[in-house]
């Protein structure tokens, strides 16, 4: 099988949030006292996709992640990733484009 380039290209902290992920993901399936066996079949997953769900595989496809998630009852987590609320950066860059002074336009009715 040939390896994804973009697989490759996988920045270093990414893959480390990817395989912190999978640690995660095996211990909540193990605290839940779900077997790897169970937890595939509920996910139609085969055992070894599970593994490397858990060892935070990029090349394992996200619907694969959020059927996990949801069979843990994570499923809200998924929906946070990119609240733009939790979006620091671009909160930051908004921030820095507002404008200085805010004038009312001349001649502009009040509406009352």
């Amino acid at each position: 099988m040939k390896a994804s380039r973009s697989k490759q290209a996988l920045p270093l902290s990414t893959r480390r949030a990817l395989a912190r992920l999978g640690e995660e993901l095996s211990i909540a399936r193990r605290r839940r006292r779900i077997s790897m066996e169970l937890m595939s079949q509920r996910a139609f997953i085969s055992r070894n996709t599970l593994t490397r769900v858990e060892r935070g595989d990029p090349s394992v496809s996200m619907g694969t992640y959020a059927t996990v998630l949801f069979i843990l009852g994570m499923t809200e987590r998924l929906a946070q990733l990119a609240d733009p609320a939790l979006d620091k950066a671009g909160l930051s860059l908004e921030e820095t484009r507002l404008p200085k002074r805010v004038r009312e336009r001349s001649g502009a009715d009040d509406g009352t």
